[in-house]
């Protein structure tokens, strides 16, 4: 995907001999759209530091097979502006067109919007311009930007080294590191781990993250960009030469510093509870570019904490008003995403403000709103509310949609005159950029993967962690505890959460408190020997190797080579989750670690709550508890309070059986003793 050229480096300034390449994929998922005229919008980003040579577009794309490719377009624009048409070629199947963007059209975050008229001809020549299910263009989701560009290099300030380390192609060129010491204390780890979090909230790359490592790691000798946090007394002496100790007198310091072949930010204190604290500075966004300066100072009192600290429902649908261009039958999809730790509840919505032209056939023009293509409400046009429409709809009761969903808006715009109708350049409808998607959330209730890593955060920031690590820390372990915060910070938006590390056994009060990661192996960190029987992998007796259970068959050398990561319903606390990633050894641990890492690997396993993984990457994973529910009460509660209209009409249907089961019952008795009465007045005659 990433091509990465030759570089050399001058007098501490980065020269770069020739041209870099990188390819963006955009992030949006397969779509397909319907309709005479379609249209559709993707999304990418351009790094601050680059200097844009060459943008090319290419499109993975299909069309109706049914479709006239001499008279169906597909036009091209970038941030409103058209700049590309073409017709598709006369094949059936998949099609890639490679399309140059005007670099002048370029801004930092960039709107791709494909559209065009998808017509299909009939018999005799005639063209079928009526909406059918048959006119289509389906968008695929690998089409990508592929830049060729040369990089500007970073000056000394701390937000342009910022910009450098936290760009999607330092990334996935692995030239960013976080180091800190070989043996870090609980507090250096704990900054770390802020950092961290801190960027791969940010970072746009989906496949390649940012390791935390020691100084004197190879790939950290290797990368350009490095991110050093450690108290003073644990810094290379190398690198404590570049921060004066009058520097880190009662404060913390975050300074930059440019060498023949690296760009430095210096994180660092005297002690623990300063750096943790200059530590959460970096992990926030809007402050890192902010500072101009290449040194900063941070005390006590400086304040670090992220702006937006809670989910408050609301997403915006379009950042812009979305022109709809063409009559007929058009379509719109916005995507929208949930914190991972929300699920949608009953009472949400999406509020759609609109507008359209006065002169459409109003008697059959119409606007419908669709859930994953499950349409939830639709609304006449009229003429009256022409220039400003709405439309509020509620999802449907009792069905969960996930964090990830799409709304789509699709548009009937019927047209008396035909011959106007055929011109698709023509807008005749508007989604208003204050259309919302109002999402009533509740936290889920699960101890299960689908609910990874929404176990351990609570209002989008860590909710009481603590992390239990080996005494003695690994490169291995390094690499674990790295695969397994990337996860975390995605979806820990806010800095302001507990994380706490700890090389001993935590108190028993401790463990009641938080939720639990332990890592490593069983001989490097004695809580996972003590939580063997808890576990759903257990180690044998000289813990050595893992062995069979119900579930996998583990042959003895077998058992020392493979790694597992197991969500827990924590011994201590009923309410809290305890992750264990271990294995016989710290390099078989990491292979658990490697199911964490990301989003995509995860979702795997959403019904699922332990998984394996062997040196040959082969994947295990399995159900163990029979109750998932962190609260089972509250399950049964939510299950009652959605499925309450149907309850009640149960009771009412139960009610009416009974009432005329009684009314048998009483008209039974009324004919035996009519019967009874009959018989004695025979008997007295």
């Amino acid at each position: 995907m990433l091509l990465t050229l030759g570089i050399f480096f001058v007098s501490g300034k980065a020269a770069f001999a020739k041209d870099q390449t990188y390819t963006q994929p955009f992030q949006n998922q397969t779509v397909t759209l319907s309709g005479n005229a379609v249209q559709t919008n993707m999304y990418f980003v351009k790094m601050g530091y680059w200097d844009v040579k060459r943008a090319t577009l290419n499109l993975n794309f299909q069309v109706s097979q049914l479709s006239d490719k001499q008279i169906s377009d597909i036009t091209v624009s970038v941030n409103n502006v058209k700049f590309y048409s073409f017709r598709p070629k006369r094949v059936s199947g998949i099609q890639t067109k490679k399309i140059n963007i005007p670099t002048r059209l370029l801004s930092g975050e960039n709107n791709i919007e494909v559209s065009g008229q998808i017509l299909n001809k009939g018999g005799h020549k005639n063209y079928q311009l009526a909406q059918t299910p048959a006119n289509w263009l389906t968008i695929y989701k690998n089409a990508n930007v592929n830049f060729k560009y040369q990089l500007v290099p970073p000056t000394k300030s701390v937000k342009s080294f910022y910009d450098h380390f936290t760009g999607a192609d330092t990334i996935v060129n692995r030239d960013a590191v976080i180091t800190t010491s070989s043996q870090p204390t609980n507090n250096e780890l704990a900054a770390g781990m802020y950092a961290l979090c801190g960027q791969s909230r940010v970072i746009t790359t989906e496949t390649d993250q940012i390791p935390v490592t020691t100084f004197n790691d190879s790939q950290a000798k290797k990368a350009a960009y490095q991110l050093v946090i450690a108290t003073y007394d644990h810094l290379p002496a190398n690198i404590k030469k570049m921060v004066p100790k009058s520097d880190v007198t009662n404060q913390a310091v975050i300074k930059t510093h440019d060498t023949k072949t690296k760009h430095l930010l210096i994180v660092t204190a005297k002690n623990g509870t300063l750096l943790k604290k200059a530590a959460k500075y970096v992990a926030n966004q809007e402050l890192m570019k902010e500072t101009s300066q290449a040194t900063k100072v941070i005390t006590q009192d400086t304040p670090t904490y992220t702006s937006v600290l809670q989910y408050d429902g609301s997403v915006q649908l379009t950042k812009q008003d979305s022109q709809i261009v063409g009559a007929n039958h058009q379509e719109q999809a916005y995507f929208v995403s949930l914190p991972v730790d929300r699920d949608n509840a009953d009472g949400s919505e999406v509020r759609l403000h609109f507008r359209y032209a006065k002169n459409l056939n109003f008697k059959r023009s119409m606007v419908t709103v669709l859930i994953n293509n499950r349409p939830i409400g639709s609304k006449k046009l009229t003429a009256k509310h022409a220039n400003d429409d709405e439309l509020t709809v509620k999802f449907p009761a009792g069905h969960s949609l996930g964090n990830e969903f799409t709304v789509r808006v699709a548009f009937d715009l019927d047209i008396d005159d035909q011959s106007r109708a055929n011109n698709n350049q023509t807008p005749w409808a508007t989604v208003s950029s204050n259309s919302k998607a109002i999402i009533k959330s509740q936290p889920k209730n699960s101890l299960l993967f689908s609910n990874y890593p929404g176990v351990f955060i609570k209002n989008q920031t860590f909710d009481n962690l603590m992390v239990v690590r080996p005494k003695t820390m690994t490169g291995p372990d390094f690499q674990t505890l790295s695969n397994i915060f990337n996860l975390i910070g995605n979806y820990a938006q806010s800095n302001t959460g507990k994380v706490t590390f700890v090389s001993h056994r935590p108190s028993r009060d401790q463990l009641k408190r938080s939720s639990v990661i332990a890592f490593g192996a069983p001989k490097q960190n004695p809580f996972i020997k003590s939580l063997n029987p808890q576990l759903y992998f257990q180690f044998g007796n000289h813990f050595s190797s893992l062995v069979s259970n119900e579930k996998l068959s583990i042959e003895h050398q077998y058992g020392k080579t493979v790694g597992t990561a197991q969500l827990l319903r924590s011994p201590f606390n009923k309410r809290r989750a305890l992750l264990v990633v271990t294995g016989a050894t710290p390099t078989a641990a990491v292979l658990g670690s490697t199911q964490l890492d990301f989003q995509k690997n995860i979702q795997m396993y959403r019904n699922q709550d332990g998984l394996l993984v062997d040196p040959d990457n082969n994947h295990f994973s399995y159900r163990f508890k029979k109750q998932a529910a962190i609260e089972p009460g509250k399950t049964v509660q939510q299950r009652f309070s959605q499925n309450s209209r149907i309850l009640i009409y149960l009771a009412v249907a139960l009610l009416f059986l009974v009432i005329i089961g009684i009314a048998i019952v009483a008209l039974l008795r009324n004919c035996l003793r009519s019967k009874l009465s009959f018989g004695i007045l025979l008997q007295k005659r």
